[in-house]
């Protein structure tokens, strides 16, 4: 772990989308989103043939009370534990424990990924310990496991480069009790995953995982805690056995990434300005094998970060995000956008260069970008708000 840092807790997310099957026994179908009481202005042709996990945070939650996030959490000193080497004892010989290489210089790779961790005291690299974080509070908080059993591993080892490669979600040979089990001693002691991982024989599938973002707290506006989080997006070619836990999470939702943005305009949930902007961008690909597959290919070419700037004027609050004309040149842990610029802001000349989230009241969001995304990411789908 980070222990240097002043300002921020690291923290991994895993957007967890998963094909439905359409049958008769299948999850209820996934309609277009329509026009109407809690409608948007969302209207997609195709139909959603996936389904993304949303979970609701407790409301006696220190960190967005009530909001639908992704699973995810705090890095643990655990997720950097020594006795991760035994556990991927045939993968350590490889750079990164077999993952892809990035294509993104060092030097302009996020620091949460480019920190070198040796000199920290771990020979886990970063964005192993990321990913096995990601994996451990998604089974904490959705009671699903992603693992691939050790008995795989050499034909693991030969298709890493394979599209989709080994089965992204293997169902653990397990019994419902001894799952609980195990999944009770987790969030008791997050050291009990790799202690879990030794007993039951299977690796965490830290391949599975695609980079796909790394965003920052903003200044002042959830409270003081503040989190540098890896994004990461995996695709299960079914929808997996979930459970909500006893703790953090009120109830979960499996919903095509167009229905929670419709629910959340129609005032039904509340998700934070990264959620609707990753939900946004996946509506640009509503098939699970081209979203697989664009998140397969880019992660190679790595990612940019993103601490978004806040600037509250008389109507509504402007979210700065890099790229954008007035975002500033300091992009230090306390970066501040100029006041001075209110005007300028809510009337942005022809030809500026726009990356910013426009918020009128919790539930009005504006996407407003006019640049090209870097490291070939997906633009969002940008709509008039409600």
């Amino acid at each position: 772990m980070n222990v240097a840092l002043k300002h921020w807790r690291e923290s991994a997310t895993l957007i967890l989308a998963a094909g439905h099957r359409l049958g008769a026994d299948s999850l209820p179908s996934r309609t277009p989103l329509a026009s109407g009481r809690g409608g948007s202005h969302l209207q997609h042709r195709c139909r959603f043939d996936y389904d993304v996990l949303m979970l609701k945070r407790s409301g006696k939650s220190g960190f967005m009370p009530n909001a639908y996030v992704f699973p995810g959490g705090v890095v643990d000193s655990s997720d950097f534990s020594n006795d991760w080497l035994d556990v991927f004892k045939p993968f350590t010989n490889s750079p990164n424990f077999g993952l892809r290489s990035v294509k993104q210089p060092r030097d302009t790779r996020p620091p949460i990924f480019a920190t070198d961790r040796l000199k920290l005291g771990s020979p886990i690299p970063g964005e192993v310990a990321l990913r096995i974080c990601a994996l451990r509070e998604t089974f904490e908080e959705s009671g699903v496991l992603l693992v691939v059993p050790k008995k795989e591993e050499k034909k693991l080892f030969k298709s890493f480069e394979e599209t989709w490669g080994t089965p992204h979600y293997t169902e653990p040979e397990l019994s419902g009790s001894e799952l609980t089990k195990w999944r009770a001693l987790v969030n008791q002691n997050p050291s009990n995953f790799v202690r879990m991982c030794r007993e039951l024989e299977v690796l965490p599938n830290i391949w599975a995982l695609h980079e796909w973002a790394n965003w920052l707290t903003p200044k002042g506006r959830y409270g003081k805690t503040r989190f540098d989080t890896a994004f990461f997006i995996c695709c299960l070619q079914d929808t997996p056995h979930t459970l909500q836990d006893e703790r953090e999470i009120e109830r979960f939702q499996w919903s095509a990434p167009s229905e929670v943005l419709r629910s959340y305009q129609g005032r039904e949930l509340w998700i934070a300005p990264p959620q609707f902007y990753e939900l946004s961008r996946m509506c640009r690909l509503t098939s699970l094998t081209d979203l697989h597959g664009f998140a397969h290919q880019r992660a190679a070419e790595g990612c940019e970060q993103w601490l978004p700037v806040v600037v509250s004027t008389d109507e509504h609050y402007t979210t700065l995000l890099p790229g954008d004309t007035f975002y500033p040149p300091d992009t230090s842990e306390q970066a501040e956008a100029d006041t001075t610029t209110d005007a300028q802001l809510k009337e942005p000349q022809d030809g500026s260069a726009l990356h910013r989230i426009v918020m009128s009241d919790p539930f009005t969001i504006t996407v407003q970008i006019t640049i090209t995304p870097k490291y070939n990411h997906l633009l969002p789908v940008v709509e008039p708000a409600l």
